[in-house]
């Protein structure tokens, strides 16, 4: 059975970086649109950024446009996000996501704590 394990989560200040992984096990992702969620206290789940599943293009949400970079490596089965000139509004959980016409996967969830 697939599964998706985020890592790379932590505490960073503001202006800071870090780098998510989200590695997938059971599947592979090639024919799988995949995708960069948060959710941060109180507030619904966002869509952060997505690779598509046909000619992998990327999209980014407009709050991340031009400071987050979604990216996969596809021997690795793995993809990530580069996450620079971070903010104190950035601070969620970040999950990622594979969906096919026939399956669909989330991670658990990796937290990401930007302070001010």
């Amino acid at each position: 059975e697939g599964q998706l394990v985020e890592s790379g989560g932590g505490l960073v200040q503001a202006g800071g970086s870090l780098r998510l992984s989200c590695a997938a096990s059971g599947f592979t992702f090639g024919g799988y649109a995949i995708a960069w969620f948060r959710q941060a206290p109180g507030k619904e789940r966002e869509g952060v950024s997505c690779i598509s599943s046909g000619d992998r293009s990327t999209y980014y949400a407009d709050s991340v446009k031009g400071r987050f970079t979604i990216s996969s490596d596809i021997a690795q089965n793995t993809v990530y996000l580069q996450m620079n000139s971070l903010k104190p509004e950035d601070t969620a959980v970040y999950y990622c996501s594979a969906e096919s016409w026939h399956a669909g996967y989330w991670g658990q969830g990796t937290q990401v704590t930007v302070s001010s």
